[in-house]
């Protein structure tokens, strides 16, 4: 029986990989950037809750609108004066930048909130339940988690297919300058991808941080550099293959640390991913771009 409890902390986790990834994967597919920043404004999304919900005493519910709030406007903030400056610039300029704005927010959470570890309230008031007997316990945040990766799965994928936005942005991944000519504002889609994206990281960092209840400045580190391992392991600009590469990546991570070593677990993640690009190059879900000359 404890091979399906790993499996169930496994899903667990790989959906909040999953929830992150999808961020990742709609910006790199859309706007071409890989945002390194992104794994932060996780973190920033875990402090408004834990501020509004420890420090003030509100509502749950409320500490998430909140912090979904402030993460989509620090993201598309972080867009408009970070990275559209460097639009038509080398990508090389733009990661560059990227990992500036990932230790800007890092430091600035420390000279907020000390360098100290937060113990941060669970959001999720549902019990959970038992299975076969009372041996397998399967914990609220566990359902929850699993559930908000589908639904919000689900709701982006109906979004990008049947909404003039989510049309304007199939429409920029596949040419930004003719999608521009057909009169689609390009600078604009690219806002919404930022807005949409970092509000799934702000509904993850409330998530990881339910299931995980610590918090630091760098909280969001890690599990943002996985996220972006499930995404390419996926097939980055896939956004059933940030689903899919997440769930494995989680599911993959708990059962090394269960059957291998715990210590060995993120080498045995980043190892998986070296296998499967060696075999398939984009990823499981990913398509070969060809490129025009």
């Amino acid at each position: 029986m404890s091979l399906i409890s790993y499996l169930l902390n496994g899903l667990s986790l790989g959906a909040v990989y999953a929830i992150i990834a999808l961020g990742y994967t709609m910006v790199y597919g859309i706007a071409k950037m890989l945002n390194f920043a992104h794994g932060d404004v996780i973190m920033v999304g875990a402090y408004v809750v834990f501020v509004i919900v420890s420090g003030m005493g509100f509502a749950p519910l409320i500490g998430i609108f909140a912090s979904v709030a402030v993460c989509t406007a620090a993201g598309v903030i972080i867009m408009m004066v970070a990275y559209r400056p460097l639009l038509q610039v080398s990508k090389l300029a733009v990661l560059i930048t990227a990992i500036g704005v990932s230790y800007f927010l890092q430091n600035v959470a420390l000279l907020i909130f000390g360098a100290d570890t937060k113990s941060f309230s669970s959001v999720v008031s549902f019990d959970g339940f038992s299975l076969a007997d009372g041996r397998i316990n399967v914990s609220g945040e566990t359902v929850v988690t699993i559930l908000a990766c589908i639904v919000i799965m689900v709701v982006l994928t109906l979004f990008i297919k049947y909404t003039k936005a989510g049309r304007a942005m199939l429409a920029v991944s596949e040419d930004a300058g003719a999608a521009q000519l057909m009169g689609v504002n390009v600078n604009g889609t690219i806002a919404l991808t930022f807005a949409i994206g970092s509000a799934l990281a702000a509904i993850a960092g409330v998530l990881l941080c339910s299931s995980y209840p610590s918090l630091t400045p760098y909280t969001g580190s890690m599990p943002g550099i996985k996220a972006f391992v499930a995404a390419v392991f996926g097939g980055i600009g896939s956004i059933p293959g940030a689903f899919i590469g997440g769930l494995l990546l989680g599911i993959i991570e708990i059962l090394g640390k269960a059957y291998i070593s715990s210590q060995m677990a993120d080498a045995i993640v980043f190892a998986v991913l070296i296998v499967v690009l060696l075999v398939k190059p984009t990823g499981l879900l990913g398509r070969e771009i060809q490129e025009k000359v």
